[in-house]
């Protein structure tokens, strides 16, 4: 007898120890309710689309195979906008499975024209084929509907799409140089600055090297990486940095004399430690120019 509870403890404890250390599995399923089977383990709950940038995004998801078995997965997705709620379109993408191993795995792809496509707008309208025209925050959410041989159910895990801008984030300064009257005064290398997301188009950079109390405003190119440091804030007023008239290339009014002007932004599509470079500066006099130049890259988790 002693034997027989020495094995079922052993067993039970082999099957804790599996379902604990099973790092891929992380089944959303919090009423616990898995006997009508079918679960999936989605792996991108959440996706930024970055404006500019149409796609591909793909979605993956581990299909969790039971003594049911997935057979299809049909996606369907609507949109968000503020307290609106567009139409939902049932049958976006339908997903096939055909490995029926506990392990198994599933994905799917959207681009910007398939995901707005079918889907009307507050104003009646389908939604509008210009990314830019979207506010920061918009989404739309991927539904999964599984499909066994019990029928089909709402996995409890859907996916967020958010409409986003490529290039916010916080910062460090791995390059720097202030030039003050023609001499050199010095770096800032190692701050830290944030680069915040003002609408689809427009960011905002906090803080001017050594002073966190100055900010402009500036525009990335998404097709050639180019900066461009905006003359004027959002209420169209001239930007002031330290008091004094804002120094931009191209397009200003005052001529750099120190440095040459070099505004770009350099995406990293593999770690996501984006690049930035800005020439800036305050003009007080010929001969008397504060300039700036700085290159950050951006902090991933």
């Amino acid at each position: 007898m002693k034997a027989i509870k020495t094995l079922s403890i052993l067993f039970l404890s082999l099957i804790t120890f599996f379902a604990c250390n099973d790092d891929n599995l992380n089944v959303d399923n919090p009423d616990g309710n898995i006997v009508e089977g079918g679960l999936l383990d989605v792996k991108n709950t959440s996706i930024n689309y970055v404006v500019g940038n149409p796609g591909p995004y793909t979605a993956s998801m581990r299909v969790y195979q039971g003594a049911v078995k997935t057979t299809s997965i049909r996606v369907a997705k609507t949109f968000y906008s503020g307290s609106f709620v567009s139409n939902t379109i049932e049958e976006f993408k339908t997903i096939g499975i055909s490995d029926t191993n506990q392990n198994s795995f599933a994905s799917f792809s959207f681009t910007f024209p398939e995901a707005i496509q079918g889907l009307i707008g507050a104003n009646g309208a389908p939604l509008s084929s210009n990314d830019g025209d979207y506010q920061i925050g918009d989404y739309w959410k991927f539904d999964y509907y599984v499909t066994t041989s019990e029928g089909e159910h709402l996995n409890y895990a859907s996916t967020k799409a958010t409409i986003s801008t490529r290039f916010a984030g916080t910062y460090k300064v791995v390059e720097s140089a202030y030039w003050n009257s023609g001499g050199y005064q010095g770096d800032w290398n190692g701050d830290e600055f944030v680069i915040e997301s003002i609408d689809a188009s427009i960011y905002k950079h906090n803080g001017l090297a050594f002073w966190a109390d100055n900010t402009y405003y500036f525009t990335v190119d998404n097709a050639t990486g180019a900066i461009q440091v905006l003359g004027q804030d959002l209420t169209g007023a001239d930007v002031l940095l330290n008091g004094s008239p804002i120094m931009i290339s191209p397009g200003g009014s005052y001529n750099f004399e120190s440095l040459t002007p070099i505004n770009k932004a350099t995406p990293n599509d593999v770690t996501g430690e984006d690049t930035l470079e800005f020439t800036t500066g305050y003009f007080r006099g010929v001969g008397a120019t504060r300039e700036f130049y700085e290159k950050m890259v951006k902090l991933v988790d």
